[in-house]
């Protein structure tokens, strides 16, 4: 990151960034102006990054749909980034009409240099000197999240999440007080309430255990978002953007943090698990099989090998249940090659994760988990685990329950 010099200090940054549902509608739009205008009157410099309005970028995709089979990834960027720039116009437009000064952002304004890899981009540098010398103005800065411009200045969209990565990204840049992340949930909760009714919000999560319930199905952040915060120590909120309550604090971890075993329960459906039975035990046969799984862009979760007997083994995987059809195409010939027994396919299989640093210093996190999914008539199919994780796969029909059987086990409906 890239900090550019200012002519005057400014008031503390805060840099809130507003998601799809939070600017669906004018009067959304109209909500969000109010609170930005609230904040900045409290004595804030206030930097905004909105994303598109919600419904914008599916409809967006599909009018490219209708006009090319194959649209190219560098139009599809041009067209995909005027989503945001409706909402930040529109946006600064609102806050101008309640009496206060706002002005509108494309990314390639607001200093955002990425690499080429168009609609996948990652940030190379950040330069904010406009928004710094608007700020100073006393304006508020309204900016298109998700996007960016190569240093040849073509523009480009930085992928699933990228709204979130621009907040965070501006946040560092700007050396902000506070960096929000305003949404339709009121911060991190300790497993998904429409699965858990007895879920709470979390108050404060470290970067490593969001990133790990992100990265197994939490699905308030993307876990690059969380990555880049990390990287660059950045401590966010998630919070609502319907309300004024407190979110979750998602920052560095400190030795209180620790105390807690489990922080939450994830889960991600749509699973599915192959198995390559009589793999030969040999060096080089596991290697072929995942390098053709890369090459094809499939990307693999959980791996489990059997022990070896009579010199084979069985390797089983999970993945994205959409990505089952790749799999056929892609390793049929691999295992012919290396004389394994023809793939085993099932889907209809689920991931259950719980999540806590505070594994690193307490045991029998995994007993407690096996004996409660036991006693519930769970099977466990497959086991992966991390320094601060324990994942499971078991049936999808079971997921629900699993979950519920988890949460209580760990006592986290528990302040």
């Amino acid at each position: 990151m890239t900090a550019s010099p200012g002519s005057k200090s400014l008031p503390p940054v805060i840099v809130q960034k507003y998601g799809g549902t939070s600017v669906a509608t004018p009067e959304r739009i109209r909500h969000v102006a109010q609170r930005v205008l609230d904040t900045q009157r409290s004595g804030h410099s206030v930097v905004v990054v909105v994303s598109a309005m919600s419904g914008v970028t599916d409809s967006l995709i599909k009018l490219a749909d209708q006009v090319s089979q194959t649209p190219t990834h560098r139009e599809m960027d041009v067209l995909l980034a005027t989503g945001e720039q409706t909402t930040i116009a529109l946006t600064a437009m609102a806050i101008n009409a309640l009496g206060g000064k706002a002005v509108s952002l494309t990314g390639a304004q607001a200093g955002i240099i990425t690499n080429g890899s168009h609609t996948s981009a990652k940030i190379a540098n950040l330069s904010p000197r406009q928004i710094r010398k608007h700020l100073s103005d006393g304006l508020i800065c309204i900016v298109a999240g998700f996007q960016g411009q190569t240093l040849h200045g073509r523009i480009t969209t930085l992928g699933r999440g990228g709204s979130d990565l621009t907040a965070i990204a501006i946040a560092a840049a700007l050396k902000a007080k506070n960096c929000e992340i305003c949404t339709d949930v009121d911060g991190v909760y300790t497993c998904d309430p429409r699965i858990v009714p007895t879920a709470r919000k979390i108050d404060e999560i470290t970067y490593e255990e969001m990133l790990e319930m992100a990265s197994s199905g939490s699905k308030v952040m993307q876990s690059r978002s969380v990555e880049f915060a990390k990287k660059f120590n950045v401590p966010f909120e998630v919070r609502s953007s319907f309300n004024t309550n407190r979110g979750t604090i998602v920052k560095e971890e400190t030795p209180g943090l620790e105390n807690v075993v489990l922080r939450g329960v994830s889960v991600e459906r749509n699973q599915a698990k192959v198995t390559i039975p009589k793999v030969p035990d040999t060096p080089g046969a596991a290697s072929r099989i995942f390098t053709a799984l890369a090459e094809a862009g499939v990307v693999v979760d959980v791996i489990v090998q059997n022990a070896s007997s009579s010199g084979t083994t069985d390797i089983s995987f999970t993945l994205n249940r959409d990505e089952l059809e790749k799999i056929g195409h892609t390793l049929d010939s691999v295992v012919k090659e290396i004389g394994a027994a023809p793939l085993v396919r099932k889907d209809g299989i689920a991931k259950l994760s719980v999540v806590g640093i505070g594994m690193r210093s307490h045991s029998g996190v995994a007993a407690r988990l096996f004996e409660a999914l036991g006693q519930g008539g769970i099977n466990i199919q497959m086991i992966s685990t991390s320094e601060i994780k324990i994942a499971v796969i078991i049936d999808e029909d079971k997921i629900v329950e699993a979950a519920n059987l988890a949460h209580e086990a760990f006592g986290l409906a528990n302040a």
